[in-house]
């Protein structure tokens, strides 16, 4: 059943264009939410939730107004239309009526549709990986498990004569364990999720993942404190992207650029990092977390490479971006609800598989630290100055992984650091996170292979040699 009646659409968009406006925009969205938690080994929690709203955006010579509304009725949306032309936003510049030719790629199939699984098969699941993270130690002290999954439904119509609609399912784990000897504590974290229906569980265990994170959580009660100091960082794959997300990928977004409040302005054609390095934003590959059939402009989404052999090619752009800056739009118009304007933001970003095994880049460090595993960090978007907590590493001694460390942190340079990549793996994977910018969340995909920073300074407790985004 569509969202709205196609003729509803249409008399709204023109009501709203007897303003003498030059663009309107109508994005309608329905979204349908389900959160199950375990924690004690009991359910906690079981709730879920439904939204239904439009936003309206006009522009009239370089103004931009925004009104939204939860009211679908025709009355409700005609009133939003005539509001919206009365209320002035200053926008600036020009909009890009770009050629939005091609058509938007198909949704991901989804072949179990969530919410016709009852709630008793995914605390079953939920259960199962509690009791089969408690089983790996007696030092697992606590265990929350948790399920989520949404199902959302957008609308883009446009005076231009757009009409694109897509379904975006996601499915998620999350598993936290917590372990304790002697007054020390440690904690580690799985969150395994994508664009799937039910069948996700299909191909992924709920407990090997829940064992896993008991495993890494007991095995740093032994972890001794990290040296600290300058020195080689082999960093690792899947969730190790955030790196690149945080410290570069935001300052390649071109509202950043045109604010001229990122390194990156103005070096298109010029080298910015190890020309080893290759980095991609696309909106298009299946099934992962932040991939769209079409933006939330209407724009169908695309493999745009950002760095290429270290070189600067492109950077992501909304349709108002992309008409200031005088550039092809791009597919990365996106916004948190109806209730938001579209900014410039990222999809499935990552930076591409290169030629060595992981044992390759570790054998040929004679001595660092391996951060397996990346959590929490600081960035700023301006500078590409970054500090990272590492959840999971390890010191490298005569290129082998030696004993585990804990209390790891590395500090960097965005920027700077994609230089000193020297070594990229073969191994790329990706994971899916939460990108918060301007008050505004959105899913996206973080990813990398395994790669080698030749010298990090990694902040720690031990002795040594001499924009936020969440899983």
């Amino acid at each position: 059943m569509p969202l709205l009646d196609q003729s509803l659409v249409d008399s709204v968009i023109k009501r709203a264009l007897r303003s003498g406006a030059d663009f309107v925009e109508l994005f309608v969205e329905r979204k349908r939410n389900q959160s199950i938690s375990v924690e004690e080994s009991k359910v906690q929690r079981v709730s879920s939730g439904n939204d239904l709203g439009a936003g309206l955006r006009i522009i009239h010579q370089g103004t931009v107004s925004y009104v939204y509304t939860e009211d679908l009725s025709e009355d409700g949306l005609l009133k939003t239309a005539d509001l919206a032309a009365q209320v002035g936003r200053r926008g600036g510049g020009r909009f890009a009526f770009g050629d939005l030719s091609g058509a938007p790629h198909a949704p991901q199939r989804i072949e179990v549709a969530p919410e016709t699984v009852g709630a008793d098969a995914k605390i079953e699941l939920l259960l199962e990986a509690d009791q089969a993270a408690r089983e790996v130690s007696g030092a697992v002290r606590q265990v929350a498990v948790g399920y989520g999954q949404s199902s959302q439904e957008v609308l883009v119509a446009t005076s231009e004569g757009v009409r694109h609609a897509d379904v975006r399912t996601r499915v998620r784990l999350m598993i936290h364990a917590v372990a304790e000897r002697n007054g020390e504590i440690q904690t580690a974290m799985e969150a395994p999720g994508l664009q799937r229906g039910f069948e996700f569980f299909d191909e992924t265990s709920a407990a090997e993942y829940a064992r896993a994170a008991a495993e890494r959580a007991t095995a740093l009660l032994d972890a001794a404190p990290s040296p600290a100091g300058p020195m080689a960082v082999v960093v690792g794959n899947e969730f190790g992207g955030v790196l690149f997300h945080e410290a570069c990928g935001h300052g390649l977004e071109a509202d950043f650029v045109g604010k001229g409040s990122t390194v990156f302005v103005g070096k298109i054609g010029q080298p910015v990092a190890s020309p080893i390095v290759t980095a991609v934003d696309d909106g298009t590959l299946p099934s992962r977390w932040g991939t769209l059939a079409v933006d939330d402009e209407g724009v169908p989404t695309r493999r745009n490479v950002l760095i290429q052999d270290g070189v600067l090619v492109s950077y992501m752009y909304d349709r108002l971006r992309a008409g200031q800056q005088n550039h092809p739009v791009t597919g990365n118009g996106r916004r948190q609800s109806y209730q938001h304007l579209p900014i410039p933001r990222m999809t499935n970003t990552f930076i591409a598989a290169g030629a060595h095994s992981v044992e390759d880049i570790i054998a040929a460090t004679p001595r660092g630290l391996y951060a397996k595993k990346l959590g929490a960090g600081q960035v700023d978007v301006t500078s590409g100055d970054f500090v990272f907590a590492v959840t999971e590493g390890y010191l490298i001694e005569g290129g082998r992984i030696g004993r585990p460390v804990r209390g790891a942190t590395i500090v960097g340079n965005g920027p700077r650091a994609l230089y000193k990549i020297d070594m990229v793996g073969n191994d790329l994977k990706l994971a899916p996170g939460t990108c918060g910018k301007e008050g505004q969340g959105v899913p996206v995909s973080v990813g990398q292979p395994t790669i080698r920073i030749s010298e990090l300074t990694v902040g720690g407790t031990g002795v040594g040699p001499g924009g936020a985004m969440r899983q």
